[in-house]
């Protein structure tokens, strides 16, 4: 496996600006042709770093309610996320590391707090609400450092490390002995299993 290199980068900034982006202008702006830009797209997905492409809608051309940011004190942080989820208003689920959620969304005015009490269906939590006034979402790569991990050690991977399809999932790792060991234990698991 190599390491991702500038081009890679290159790639991943303009595909972050506009994911319809044609291959062939990428190629353009980072001296490659179309199909060699695909290739490394498909080489990006295969590793993990690109999971999808989607789209950026704005609801406030749909008219879809206020945008509001709820942040919320909950012991059932991971049955109260599953649900945000699933929460069509709901855009953007953080958990933080003191344990709070903290959610963006879009509600009727009139009746978000019923609407909250709703997809909190009796769980105990304290929240509050803050109106949005404007709100903008611009992904980007820049300045941002790539790294893959092993899926054994942990470990940063290199250019000496070594990339594995195992019933369908890429795993990434930094040595020929922690494919081994997380490939042996894989197979142990699987015949418990």
């Amino acid at each position: 496996m190599r390491e991702l290199d500038e081009t890679d980068l290159e790639i991943l900034s303009l595909l972050a600006e506009n994911a319809r982006r044609p291959y062939s202008e990428i190629g353009e702006a980072v001296g490659l042709s179309g199909p060699a830009v695909s290739d490394r797209v498909t080489r990006l997905q295969e590793a993990g770093i690109i999971r999808n492409f989607t789209i950026d809608v704005d609801r406030s051309e749909l008219r879809a309610g206020v945008p509001v940011l709820i942040r919320l004190e909950t012991e059932a942080i991971d049955r109260i996320r599953n649900r945000l989820r699933e929460a069509d208003p709901v855009e953007h689920v953080f958990v933080t590391a003191e344990g709070e959620i903290w959610f963006y969304a879009r509600a009727e005015a009139r009746n978000v707090r019923t609407w909250i009490e709703s997809l909190l269906d009796g769980t105990a939590a304290t929240y509050s609400v803050t109106l949005i006034e404007e709100a903008e979402w611009t992904p980007s790569i820049d300045g941002l450092e790539f790294a893959l991990t092993c899926a054994e050690c942990g470990n940063t991977v290199d250019a000496e490390g070594e990339t594995t399809r195992i019933d369908g999932d890429v795993y990434h790792f930094c040595c020929p002995s922690c494919l081994d060991r997380f490939e042996s234990r894989y197979r142990q698991l699987e015949q418990g299993a």
